[in-house]
């Protein structure tokens, strides 16, 4: 076939273009930074006409660098980091405050009110409808912040004068002509991120809207994460094209690994790690504190559900010791550094730095470096940093195991992580099972152009999908029992150090 799939993959510190043909290789790509706002301890913004700008730059990119015009793309899937909130007057098209980041803890207070009013279920308050505990990581509290702190907001959301959207909402709205007739829309998957979706029924429940403060006359409509939506604007640069693919950056990862059986995961290296095993068609609900969420759904088949296990700091740790600390001025040289010495030298990072999430889900968490020495060098700070990715991944690993019928006997990932070999080793022997990378890592805009494929016959099935998956490196452990069981245990005692550090 001659025509391709573009995909727009906007996560949280870039916005990617990548144009994939049949076999699911990348034809083409562009990509471009955005700041990263930082106004207050534990504040993350950004700004969202910031990267509807780079959007539309990395779109002409990725045509240009593979010669492309845009009649030649079949289908726009757009992939997107989930929870990132933000509030837009629908008249102008302008935001009326920034996009609060997922990672942002500052709704704190408004999650500990809505704990404190059930006390009963504490945290657990809306689990059972959502499949989420109350937490600072979900949309609906950061929607009521806003409201709460933009003069008016509040009022002119309540007469349906602003729309809120994750960044797939955002970004449709924009293709499709913004003020000039953009459609307010969003999938299943990013909706069941907001803590206000009903699990069973994928709609939105209006007891906790009110419970929140969410007014629902500023909220999308659900639609699955596989259909022709709508099609882009002239303004969009690709005019015509059909937008037919949506599914938040974990569950398109999971799509682009091939992961439509129950008991098949994956786990996604990117600014954090997101650990998806799919549970089949009826959602499955734990005590691990893994979440429960929506896997995808294709057209009007039945939904798909999932398992995950979420951790808020991974890559962008390495982000911290190289933009904060200046240890690093590259994050590839991270493996270098790691490299140059025999172990980690008795340190231990845990980067709480938004406390922890899954298993503890523990906000009042904060992140420490423990065991220094003199002997401790930026080299071992390093390697310490590496093997934390792989430490959290493997108490998420355990809670996976306590939750599944069978334990995981191999581990499929993938992310921008993934291509540093010091961290993919380690992760096999702290795990004592094999990893595994694809061949193309970039499986998170590989799922977005899956979902538009499908929903436009580019491809037939997700049997044709399974296909074009292939193997591209694997780890086996090479870590005895004995070593892998005394790290762990010297990895939960620094963890147990980040416990009870905010009042």
């Amino acid at each position: 076939m001659s025509d391709y799939i573009l995909s727009i993959d906007q996560g949280t510190t870039s916005t990617r273009a990548v144009v994939f043909d049949h076999s699911g290789a990348i034809v083409s790509s562009a990509q471009k930074e955005h700041d990263q706002h930082f106004p207050q301890a534990g504040w993350v913004e950004h700004d969202a006409a910031e990267i509807w700008v780079n959007t539309q730059e990395v779109i002409s990119g990725a045509l240009a660098e593979g010669e492309l015009a845009a009649e030649q793309i079949t289908a726009l899937g757009i992939t997107n980091q989930r929870e990132t909130t933000v509030v837009w007057d629908k008249s102008t098209g302008e935001p009326i405050y920034r996009a609060v980041v997922w990672q942002d803890t500052r709704t704190q207070s408004l999650v500990d009110e809505l704990a404190a009013a059930d006390a009963a279920a504490g945290t657990d308050r809306f689990k059972e409808q959502t499949g989420l505990p109350l937490a600072t990581y979900f949309s609906g509290p950061k929607i009521a912040w806003i409201l709460d702190h933009v003069d008016g907001a509040r009022e002119r959301a309540e007469a349906g004068e602003l729309l809120f959207g994750t960044m797939d909402t955002w970004l449709v709205w924009n293709l499709t002509g913004g003020t000039e007739g953009g459609v307010h829309l969003t999938d299943v998957t990013n909706a069941s991120r907001t803590l206000l979706m009903n699990l069973e029924t994928l709609d939105w429940n209006p007891e906790i809207c009110a419970a929140i403060g969410v007014p629902e006359a500023v909220l999308p409509q659900i639609r699955s994460s596989s259909e022709t939506y709508a099609e882009c604007a002239a303004s969009s640069g690709i005019p015509g094209v059909p937008i037919a693919g949506i599914l938040g950056d974990q569950h398109a990862a999971t799509v682009g690994q091939a992961c439509f059986e129950p008991g098949q995961g994956k786990n996604t290296y990117g600014t954090g790690n997101f650990m998806l095993i799919n549970t089949g068609h009826e959602p499955v609900h734990n005590d691990q504190g893994l979440l429960t969420t929506l896997a995808y759904q294709f057209g009007d088949q039945a939904p798909v559900y999932a398992l995950e296990g979420s951790i808020a700091v991974t890559g962008s740790l390495i982000q911290w010791l190289r933009d904060n600390l200046g240890i690093i001025r590259t994050a590839p040289e991270s493996e270098d550094r790691a490299k140059n010495v025999k172990d980690h030298g008795g340190a231990y990072i845990v980067p709480a730095f938004s406390g922890l999430f899954a298993p503890y889900w523990r906000p009042e968490a904060r992140g420490v470096v423990v065991g220094l020495t003199r002997y401790v060098t930026a080299d071992h700070l390093c390697r310490a940093a590496l093997e934390s990715v792989a430490f959290q991944s493997a108490e998420v690993v355990e809670a996976m195991n306590a939750s599944a019928p069978e334990d995981l006997t191999e581990l499929k990932v993938d992310g921008g992580m993934v291509v540093n070999e010091t961290l993919m080793q380690f992760q096999a022997d702290i795990l004592g099972v094999e990893v595994v990378r694809p061949e193309v890592i970039e499986t998170t805009a590989l799922g977005a152009a899956y979902a538009a494929g499908l929903a436009t016959g580019y491809w037939s099935s997700t049997s044709a999908l399974t296909s074009n998956w292939r193997e591209g490196a694997r780890w086996s452990p090479t870590m005895d029992a004995a070593a892998r069981a005394e790290r762990l245990a010297e990895w939960r005692k620094a963890v147990e150090r980040t416990l009870n550090w905010v009042e």
